[in-house]
């Protein structure tokens, strides 16, 4: 069954989130945040419905697919073990449960046009969410100290590493991405945050990978390295003359631990107690070890970390504290939240993942670097590939939007990555004892392809409509330039809708 209003439903599945600049601390009760949640489930489920369905099973996806779905219905054990408040454990699942649907929605064969509007969506959605959530945090407040944290948006490592794909995976720029990877760096600089800049370093590192053929060609990473160098100089001079105040507070924050009483940098240390305080509960008693303390479970600042907040807290000052919204770091969260059972399947589930796309990704394009759909794993790895570098310094599905979008890049990139798999050459394994000196001829694999050769029915066995013609990098390509996009129901003899 085919359905004319996919690329409608797509748009309003990923725009509207992006205007939830208030993230996780709106009160669920405002009507303006639960109307943007509702917009994007329903037409998530809307996508669900009419979206294509893989015919031969991965077991790639299958692995993925199981473990969202203990993260996010085995939280319903920890609810009832636990008997968390119910607003607090619904306010802080709804992210998780928005990734999963997200997921959900994106792991289809979809065609090439569908594929298209998917990628054009996510990118003008994480533009409107940088820009909105800036101009609203700066409205928030007068000071500068106030608001930093306030206008970062919960997808800027994300649209950066799309951008870094443009740049130096495909060597594409344009004014428009140079002005909007420019914005974000400013935004990075003006925030102050040291995790954001050390994820910016990370993504571009993972990009150089992603293009350089081996380790020794990496020198021929010169020229887009000296562009993203002249725009992080030259946005940082932009960034020291309009906001003065910005290079002091840089210094204190590099040389926090020195003034420190203590000698140690406090934001680091609030951290570790935070950390500490939920691996406590945790690993209190078996049955919080195995299923966890549950989503929207409170929890406190530990004082086994009090004598390095010497000079700032004190034990009266921390005891007072209670949080239950999702913590500042990803990892010990889900081992907090869902335990050894339902918490922590899904982030090494991610990682694996995003490991075996990675060297799929750049297996494939040493082998059939023509191949149709390579760049849209190429772009899903950066944009999924931000969700670890967040999560240095903040928990990534803690916000509504970054949920859904991060969720959408996992399903673009198993969802590609299976359909690569079944038609571009695998891996040889290499034989348990060495071969036998008489030769033999090898049998052609069915839906496999030769190395460094290429197949006339390439296009066909993926679903795409165009034939293979140039490299896929060399011809312009993907969300970000402009071309002629092929027609909505182009390839209709392969793909149903």
């Amino acid at each position: 069954m085919r359905h004319k209003y996919a690329t409608p439903w797509i748009w309003i599945f990923l725009l509207p989130l992006a205007l939830d600049y208030q993230g996780t601390d709106a009160n669920p009760a405002h009507f303006a945040p639960l109307l943007l949640v509702l917009l994007s489930m329903a037409a998530g489920l809307a996508l669900l419905l009419i979206a294509p369905r893989f015919r031969v099973p991965s077991r790639l996806r299958s692995v993925v697919t199981i473990s969202t779905l203990l993260c996010v219905f085995g939280s319903i054990v920890s609810q009832l073990a636990q008997g968390n408040d119910t607003g607090n454990y619904l306010h802080t699942l709804l992210p998780f449960v928005l990734f999963m649907l997200g997921y959900f929605v994106a792991s289809r064969p979809w065609s090439e046009y569908r594929l298209a509007q998917f990628e054009k969506a996510l990118f003008l959605a994480s533009v409107i969410s940088l820009v909105s959530t800036f101009f609203y945090g700066m409205a928030a407040s007068g000071g500068l100290d106030e608001v930093r944290l306030r206008i970062v948006s919960v997808t800027l490592l994300g649209l950066q590493g799309v951008l870094l794909h443009e740049f130096v995976v495909a060597r594409r720029f344009s004014f428009y991405t140079v002005a909007a990877f420019a914005a974000t760096v400013l935004v990075e600089l003006v925030s102050e945050t040291r995790s954001l800049l050390v994820g910016t370093g990370l993504l571009f590192l993972l990009a150089t990978a992603l293009r350089a053929p081996t380790i020794r060609r990496i020198r021929h990473m010169l020229a887009p390295g000296l562009v993203v160098g002249a725009v992080l100089a030259g946005t940082g001079g932009i960034a020291a003359w309009s906001f003065p105040d910005v290079a002091q507070q840089w210094t204190q924050h590099i040389f926090a631990s020195g003034e420190a009483v203590s000698g140690k940098d406090p934001t680091a240390i609030a951290r570790q107690s935070e950390m500490r305080n939920q691996y406590d509960q945790v690993t209190s008693s078996a049955s919080t070890l195995l299923f966890g303390e549950g989503y929207g479970h409170e929890y406190r600042y530990s004082p086994v970390h009090l004598p390095g907040l010497a000079g700032q807290f004190t034990e009266e000052d921390l005891n007072p504290i209670h949080e239950w919204a999702a913590g500042h770091n990803f990892w010990v969260y889900q081992l907090f939240a869902g335990g050894l059972v339902f918490g922590i399947g899904m982030p090494l589930a991610m990682l694996a993942a995003l490991a075996i796309c990675f060297f799929s990704y750049r297996y494939w394009r040493a082998v059939v670097p023509e191949a149709p759909l390579l760049p849209v794993l190429g772009r899903a790895i950066m944009l999924f590939a931000a969700l670890p570098a967040t999560s240095i310094g903040g928990n990534p599905l803690g916000p509504r939007f970054s949920g859904l979008v991060f969720g959408v890049a996992l399903g673009l990139m198993i969802a590609t990555h299976a359909r690569l798999q079944r038609a571009l050459p695998a891996r040889a394994k290499r034989p348990a004892w060495p071969p036998q000196q008489c030769s033999a001829a090898m049998p052609d694999l069915p839906g496999r392809v030769h190395p460094g050769m290429g197949r006339s029915d390439l296009a066909v066995t993926l679903g795409m409509s165009h034939p293979v013609g140039a490299p896929s990098e060399s011809k312009p390509s993907g969300a970000l330039v402009p071309r002629n996009s092929p027609a909505p129901h182009a390839n209709r003899p392969t793909i149903a809708r």
